[in-house]
């Protein structure tokens, strides 16, 4: 029986957007097995706290239960180095989405550090759907924070949940 190919994507999904959905789906065709794991980051500041972040993938991806094009998908928390939760997974290879050059330029440095921690783990880059490469977490928390559409960037049900952080109705202002 051959090994299974296990992925990570990682990322702090604060909230999770059209563009996250679409890189998952595209990495489930890469791989047996994927886990998403959801990031504290402390440093980011994020709105909604670890629990509600988790719970709200694990929601998106519901429809789909727990496999996508054949892969097996798991959603994990972490609070450690991500090479240290891939290896936890046994992953073998980093799943990243890639929007523009400032992407670029940040993940070639995240390569290079994670390549000296663990040289077996590849990482690999998956181009954003021209759909979602100007979509930003932070930029779609601004416009739901001042009441705007944000429908073309998040489902309805995230929607729901950044607009209820806000304290705005579901439609926005």
């Amino acid at each position: 029986m051959p090994k299974q190919r296990i992925g990570l994507y990682p990322g702090t999904f604060d909230p999770m957007t059209l563009g996250h959905t679409d890189i998952i789906e595209r990495a489930t065709k890469l791989v047996d097995r994927l886990v998403i794991g959801v990031a504290i980051n402390r440093d980011k500041g994020p709105l909604f706290d670890l629990e509600e972040r988790v719970e709200m993938v694990r929601e998106e991806l519901s429809d789909n239960g727990s496999q996508l094009n054949n892969c097996e998908i798991d959603v994990q928390p972490f609070d450690n180095l991500l090479m240290h939760c891939a290896e936890q997974h046994n992953a073998s290879v980093i799943i990243r989405g890639l929007r523009a050059v400032s992407d670029f330029e940040y993940e070639f440095q995240m390569v290079g550090m994670n390549l000296r921690l663990n040289s077996d783990i590849e990482t690999v880059f998956l181009m954003a759907n021209d759909k979602y490469q100007f979509i930003a977490s932070r930029l779609v928390k601004e416009i739901a924070r001042l009441g705007g559409d944000i429908s073309a960037f998040v489902s309805p049900s995230v929607a729901q949940r950044l607009f209820g952080k806000y304290g705005l109705p579901a439609g926005g202002a």
